[in-house]
């Protein structure tokens, strides 16, 4: 059991991590969209400065789908990768419009598609592509078990909606789009929410409120987004398939779990604290000397203050790929994905949760700036 390994993330990661909707990363629309039956009917515009999978708020379902390039010649793939990511942008723009063209999804008002595109790191090095510096690929952690068929890849996709029928079709479309241009799908993966009350925080399947904080819009500016230049409206997405041993988490007393996430399960308050969106005082004290928040809890660990203050964007989602296969879709946005690293490193040492955690499947992505309306994502790249 000591093999398996911690969740992840800059502000925390299953009980303590960045899932709440706010500010300029969800645009105007505060409330989170997920738990709704009342969503407005427009729908979620594809063209703009930032790519709508990030800043829209969270929706219900989401879908991944990654690509890989032929390899021939760097002046062929890089034709070949203009191909797919204009190919890409019409199909993404149709289907997120206020009339999508396929039949299937005109039926049930618009689609509430938000999507984003990205590049994996591997293709940018060997195309020689105009990404981030820091783009690059995740170090191995000690006791992951990656399986390579059900990560990385040189075009990652993600599509979120508010019902997977809409998600179905639009993978299907986007995934005939990037085929006919020259990609190969290289994995697939599914994702949901839990029916929250607009406002609360959804919980993951150990029972755990996931997504307490998010940076604000000057946090953002500073952690998530690029800096001033050509990268400005891009960020870097690191993906993590986490299998979680349900069953043995929740055969723990309450109080075991409590103090193995640093927070209480019935309400989400930190340890010591009183309200869900408290900060914790990772500090605090008990009389004896041992600190409120365990040294072992995973919110302590994924603290902030331990990383010179850096916080990510996390937008996680639950999957269920069968009794034996459940877990996290651990999704986080930041300007530098070694911030991933830092977190993870202190994680995988100490982390309570390790027993009950085990990394599966793991991607890097270059999330590229939003298209204009007469635009193509990834126009940049090739500078």
């Amino acid at each position: 059991m000591g093999r398996r390994r911690a969740l992840l993330a800059g502000g925390a990661v299953l009980a303590a991590g960045l899932g709440a909707a706010t500010g300029e990363l969800v645009g105007s629309a505060g409330a989170d969209v997920r738990a709704s039956d009342d969503a407005p009917a427009a729908p979620i515009p594809f063209h703009g400065a930032r790519q709508a999978g990030v800043t829209a708020p969270q929706q219900p379902a989401t879908q991944f789908v990654a690509f890989d390039l032929p390899r021939t010649s760097a002046v062929a793939d890089r034709d070949t990768l203009r191909g797919v990511l204009g190919a890409l942008t019409r199909s993404l723009a149709a289907t997120a419009s206020a009339a999508p063209p396929d039949a299937r999804l005109q039926d049930g008002g618009t689609t509430r598609l938000s999507s984003l595109v990205g590049i994996g790191p591997a293709l940018a090095a060997r195309l020689r592509l105009r990404v981030p510096p820091p783009l690059a690929a995740l170090p191995p952690f000690p006791d992951d078990r990656l399986d390579p068929r059900r990560g990385d890849g040189d075009v990652l996709v993600q599509l979120c909606a508010a019902d997977r029928w809409s998600l179905t079709v639009a993978a299907e479309l986007v995934g005939a789009a990037a085929n006919s241009a020259g990609a190969t799908t290289r994995w697939t993966q599914s994702g949901f929410l839990p029916r929250t009350a607009p406002g609360s925080t959804p919980r993951n399947l150990f029972g755990s409120k996931d997504g307490t904080a998010n940076p604000d819009r000057a946090a953002a500016d500073r952690w998530v987004w690029g800096p001033p230049g050509p990268h400005r409206n891009g960020t870097v997405l690191v993906y993590r398939r986490i299998h979680m041993d349900v069953a043995g988490f929740a055969a723990l007393p309450e109080g075991d779990r409590d103090r193995a996430m640093g927070r209480r399960t019935r309400d989400g308050a930190p340890l010591g604290g009183t309200a869900e969106h408290e900060e914790p005082d990772i500090y605090a004290k008990n009389p004896n000397g041992s600190y409120v928040i365990p040294a072992t809890a995973h919110v302590r660990l994924a603290s902030p203050r331990f990383d010179g203050g850096a916080r990510m964007f996390r937008r996680s989602y639950s999957y269920d790929d069968g009794p034996t296969d459940r877990g996290l879709l651990f999704c986080a946005f930041m300007r530098d994905p070694h911030q991933f690293t830092r977190v993870q490193e202190r994680l995988t040492a100490r982390d309570a949760l390790n027993p009950f955690l085990e990394h599966r499947a793991s991607a890097v992505a270059y999330v590229l700036p939003g298209a204009p309306e007469s635009g193509t994502l990834g126009e940049r790249l090739f500078g």
